[in-house]
C-alpha cells in the first residue's frame, strides 16, 4: 500500500488482534483458541479476517477438521510472539510488576507440549528476575515432591493423584497409531498404556469396554515419551491428549470404529504456604495465559 508521498503507508497491528492469532496457531483451533483468551469462535473468526485483510495475506488455512498456517502465516507466527512479548515486557516493567525469587515446578510430561517452549519461555522472558527449578514426570511421580514440599506449583491432570486444583484448561483424548498399524476389532487390541493409576488410561479402556471392544495391553510406560515410543514402533495403540500428537502418528476415531474419548482436564495446584513473589507472578501469569474463561 502506497500514500500518496510514495512511501508505504503505515499499518499498525492491535495486540489484541495479534494474541487471537498466536491463540490459534497454537491451538489449532477456532473454538480451542476462543476457550483460551475468553472469546466467542465468531469473536476469533472476526479478529483473524481483520489481520488478514491489514496485511492481505491468508495466514491460515481452514477446513471442516483442521487449521493450518499457511507460508505467510509460519512466518509471521515468530514476528506475532516476540510483538506481544514486547508490549507486555515494556508494561511490565514501566508498571513495576517484575518479579524475584525462587519457583519450583512440576509439569506433569503430558502437558509439556502445551507450555514448553511457548508459555514458559514467555515466562522467562517477561520474568528474568525468577530463577526456575523445572521437575516433570507423571502425576506419581510429581505427588510426593509436592506433598514434601519440594514444589511449589503443580500443573497436571486431575484424577486420583491430583484431585481439584485450579481448572488451567481442557485438553481432548485421542487414539494414536504408527502410520501403518493394521487396526483389527475382530482380535484382542494391542494397546499401549501409562501405570494403572493414569486417569486417561481408565477412561480409554472403559470407552473400549463400553463399545464392546476387547483390549490386551501389550506395553506399559513409566513416561509418556515411552509409551509414545511404543506407539510409532507399532505395537499397538494409545489413547493421549491431542497437544502430544506429533506428525509421525496416524489419529483414529470413530470412522475407524473406535469410541470417542472425553476431555482431561489439566490443572494447577499451589502449595500456599510461603509463595516467593517469582511464584505469585508465575500463578498471575499462568492462569491468564491459558486459564478457561
Amino acid at each position: 500500500m502506497i500514500d500518496h508521498h510514495g512511501s508505504m503507508a503505515r499499518i499498525d497491528l492491535d495486540s489484541d488482534l495479534l494474541r487471537c492469532f498466536v491463540a490459534v496457531a497454537e491451538t489449532r483451533g477456532f473454538t480451542a483458541a476462543g476457550t483460551l483468551i475468553g472469546l466467542t469462535q465468531s469473536g476469533i473468526s472476526v479478529r483473524i479476517r481483520n489481520l488478514e485483510e491489514r496485511l492481505g495475506r491468508r495466514l491460515l488455512d481452514r477446513t471442516s477438521r483442521s487449521v493450518t498456517l499457511t507460508e505467510a502465516g509460519e512466518l509471521f507466527l515468530g514476528y506475532a510472539r516476540r510483538m506481544i512479548d514486547l508490549n507486555d515486557e515494556a508494561v511490565g516493567r514501566i508498571r513495576g510488576t517484575s518479579a524475584e525469587g525462587r519457583l519450583r515446578l512440576g509439569i506433569a510430561d503430558y502437558a509439556i507440549p502445551r507450555l514448553m517452549p511457548n508459555a514458559l519461555g514467555r515466562f522467562a522472558r517477561l520474568q528474568p528476575g525468577v530463577k526456575m527449578e523445572l521437575r516433570t514426570g507423571l502425576s506419581a511421580d510429581l505427588r510426593p515432591a509436592f506433598d514434601r514440599g519440594e514444589l511449589d506449583v503443580a500443573i497436571v491432570a486431575r484424577g486420583q493423584i491430583f484431585d481439584g486444583g485450579e481448572l488451567l484448561y481442557r485438553d481432548q483424548m485421542i487414539w494414536v497409531a504408527a502410520p501403518d498399524f493394521a487396526l483389527r476389532l475382530d482380535r484382542a487390541l494391542p494397546v499401549a498404556t501409562l501405570p494403572s493409576f493414569c486417569s486417561i488410561r481408565r477412561a480409554s479402556l472403559t470407552a473400549l469396554d463400553r463399545a464392546g471392544i476387547g483390549w490386551e495391553i501389550v506395553y506399559e510406560s513409566t513416561s509418556t515419551a515411552g509409551m509414545l515410543a511404543a506407539v510409532q514402533s507399532g505395537l499397538g495403540i494409545a489413547a493421549i491428549e491431542s497437544t502430544c500428537l506429533e506428525r509421525s502418528m496416524r489419529q483414529l476415531g470413530e470412522q475407524d470404529g473406535l469410541p470417542s474419548l472425553p476431555q482431561s482436564e489439566i490443572a494447577l495446584h499451589v502449595r500456599e504456604e510461603h509463595l516467593t513473589p517469582g511464584c505469585e507472578a508465575f500463578i498471575a501469569f499462568i492462569t491468564e495465559e491459558l486459564g478457561t474463561p
